[in-house]
């Protein structure tokens, strides 16, 4: 089952006997069971009806022991294991799966791991209620992911705005969905969140941005790139080079992407490189400032200026402010290098 199908299913009251929720994404995996200690049964029931466990704090004979108990004043006994990754003995719950009671729903929060899908406690879950592999989403996925998460919402938002919050947060759910919760709190859903609203509610500049940044630099705007690169130096708890970096090598890479593709119209490319197809034209337009050739000297420059930000070939009094202008410098000016 997907994500979305499971939080359907408990939005309609449909429930399983099993949740096994395991994977590299903490996010989908607090989502679904938050939902489920908070829906299954009201407040005053789950006083009486509700168990917490921590993986830390027990073995999988405890856990069942637990699960094995029947509801009190009540039709449903919930009980949740955090942390269930630390469980050492958790295949050896697979002996107790059929000894639980149709009244006990059990979910377990397995995280960064995952069982492995040959041994039988996944078969028997599989088999009785939900086994739910979170997986981590890509760089490239979290914009789309931002648009659905406001549209169930009622909220929209603009493709600029949309790649600011991408960019300045990356892929870290949680923080990514704070902030929409902030944008949310503070505007109407009859207003469409602009740039504006990220700057004012978030904290990112709408012109200071690694967005506007790569945007400069493939349109080979030296002054506006350098305008940037300034304010980075300027405020560098918030504008960590060895993050711009990390964003700068992936903005290379699917330039090389775009210039190794045989098939360049817009949608095709859009795919290829994991954007809205509303930037496309920027990528063509710095395809052609940047050749292959310039792209893979880019990529050797960030390279190079990652190794100085960490201290190596570098001196101890080099700002970050004089990395970031070399580093500009060199980039901008491929041919000389």
């Amino acid at each position: 089952m997907t994500y979305e199908q499971i939080l359907s299913d408990i939005k309609k009251k449909v429930y399983y006997p099993i949740y096994f929720l395991m994977g590299e994404e903490p996010f989908f995996i607090d989502t679904i069971s938050d939902e489920l200690e908070n829906s299954i049964l009201d407040e005053a029931e789950r006083s009486f009806n509700q168990i917490i466990l921590y993986g830390n704090d027990v073995n999988a004979y405890e856990i069942m022991s637990q699960a094995r108990a029947f509801p009190m004043m009540g039709d449903k006994l919930v009980v949740i294991v955090k942390e269930a990754q630390n469980v050492k003995d958790i295949e050896s719950i697979a002996d107790y799966l059929d000894k639980i009671p149709p009244t006990t729903i059990l979910v377990f929060n397995y995280k960064y791991k995952k069982l492995d899908k040959r041994k039988s406690l996944a078969k028997i879950i599989d088999k009785k209620g939900v086994l739910f592999e979170s997986k981590k989403l890509y760089d490239n996925n979290i914009p789309d992911w931002i648009v659905k998460y406001l549209a169930s919402r009622k909220y929209n938002i603009t493709q600029k705005a949309c790649q600011m919050i991408a960019d300045f947060l990356g892929n870290d759910l949680h923080k990514v969905r704070n902030e929409l919760d902030k944008l949310m709190l503070a505007l109407p859903s009859t207003k469409r969140i602009d740039d504006a609203d990220v700057e004012y509610n978030i904290g990112i500049s709408k012109d200071f941005n690694v967005f506007e940044l790569q945007k400069a630099i493939g349109a080979k705007d030296t002054f506006k790139a350098n305008q940037i690169i300034n304010y980075f130096g300027d405020n560098p708890n918030e504008n960590p080079i060895f993050m711009t970096i990390v964003i700068l090598y992936g903005y290379y890479t699917k330039l090389l992407k775009l210039h190794f593709s045989k098939d360049k119209s817009k949608n095709n490319l859009a795919t290829i490189l994991g954007v809205n197809p509303f930037f496309v034209n920027d990528y063509l337009e710095a395809a052609r400032n940047y050749s292959w050739v310039d792209c893979m000297r880019c990529i050797e420059v960030l390279r190079e200026y990652d190794m100085k930000s960490k201290g190596y070939n570098s001196t101890s009094d080099v700002s970050q402010k004089e990395l970031y202008r070399e580093m500009l410098f060199k980039l901008m000016n491929t041919s000389d290098l």
